[in-house]
């Protein structure tokens, strides 16, 4: 199949296409604009059904309605946005509604800058919304893994009556870089008997909600969720292994600064410092077991972000005590050069 060179942007919008979306609905924010921009032109040629909405809080709150009649929906944003989304996130996990959310991120905190950033971690992997939820998060590291994981979102979507999280920034989604759109073996999903729909008076009619107000009920509600959140981490945690063997060091990174970090690695391999990565393609279910396989030749862990340190915590928790872990990043929008991470690991390991 030939390749096309595409934006990181636009090569998520047209897999949504290719994954069958149906309803798309956002609101206008740097560095994500290609993602409506190609989807107000090219969804409806698709049948589709692309609505520029008012806000983030009308846009994901379109996305509840459209996905409570059964359609494919979704919205993208960048990290400001996404925060305005935050409470829809959690109707729309309560409510048990398959959507994907694609989060471009920008550095922050606050309105912050356009540069690239990381920061969201904590908002993609535990929910700025109130209550008890997780949601499916995958951090694509290149524009193919991006277009791959987008198409595959909308069925474990379904698969598991969730959200979805992409999680993207403003490097990745700004990159060009050659895209295949591969054809993809049909996937057997539950029928979407529950869905808002017509029905001609054949049965009672669906109700979609979230309030609960009698406790035991609610949680009763809570623990089967519980139950698929659980199935959930212990299906679809997925992770990278970069020359982990024999490894003194293994560095743990996701999406763009696991490009950077890779480069770093092999300039240390030149040095005969042999280093390793463990890349998570999932940021919830974060990859623990990943941790459990690391080469006895293993001294330390470094976790490399562009935030003042997040996903840190979840190597830890990993780790468990283990080995040491320690933390390189930059923040506000800065891109880490593979020549810093070197000098850093090599203080860190003594060999200055």
């Amino acid at each position: 199949m030939p390749k096309s060179l595409m934006k990181g942007n636009e090569a998520l919008a047209l897999a949504a296409i290719k994954g069958g979306c149906s309803h798309f609905f956002g609101y206008p924010i740097t560095p994500q604009n290609e993602i409506p921009e190609f989807l107000a032109r090219e969804l409806p040629k698709a049948g589709g059904v692309f609505l520029q909405a008012e806000s983030e809080l009308a846009a994901i709150n379109m996305v509840y309605g459209a996905a409570a009649t059964g359609g494919r929906a979704m919205t993208s944003s960048s990290s400001p946005g996404i925060a305005l989304m935050q409470e829809g996130m959690s109707s729309l996990a309560a409510a048990e509604l398959p959507s994907v959310i694609v989060n471009v991120q920008r550095g922050g905190p606050g309105i912050g800058t356009i540069q690239p950033s990381q920061a969201d971690y904590y908002q993609m992997t535990r929910g700025g919304g109130n209550g008890d939820y997780r949601i499916l998060s995958f951090a694509p590291a290149t524009v193919q893994e991006g277009a791959e994981m987008m198409m595959a979102a909308f069925d474990l979507a379904d698969f598991y009556r969730t959200p979805v999280f992409i999680v993207s920034d403003g490097m990745l989604g700004q990159m060009m870089e050659p895209v295949e759109f591969p054809e993809r073996p049909l996937r057997t999903l539950p029928e979407k008997s529950w869905a808002a729909v017509g029905h001609g008076g054949s049965r009672k009619p669906n109700t979609i909600k979230t309030l609960v107000l009698d406790p035991g009920l609610l949680e009763q509600k809570n623990l089967r969720l519980q139950e698929k959140f659980t199935r959930i981490a212990a299906t679809e945690s997925r992770f990278e292994n970069y020359r982990t063997d024999e490894a003194e060091l293994v560095l743990c990174a996701y999406g763009s600064t696991a490009r950077i970090v890779k480069n770093s690695i092999d300039l240390l391999a030149e040095e005969g410092i042999k280093a390793g990565l463990i890349r998570p393609q999932t940021l919830w279910p974060f990859p623990s077991s990943a941790f459990q396989q690391l080469p006895p030749t293993c001294r330390t862990i470094l976790t490399v972000e562009m935030s003042c340190g997040q996903m840190v915590d979840d190597v830890r928790l990993a780790v468990n005590g283990r080995l040491p872990v320690a933390f390189y990043g930059r923040s506000g929008g800065i891109i880490p050069v593979p020549e810093e991470i070197v000098a850093h690991i090599k203080v860190l390991l003594g060999r200055v």
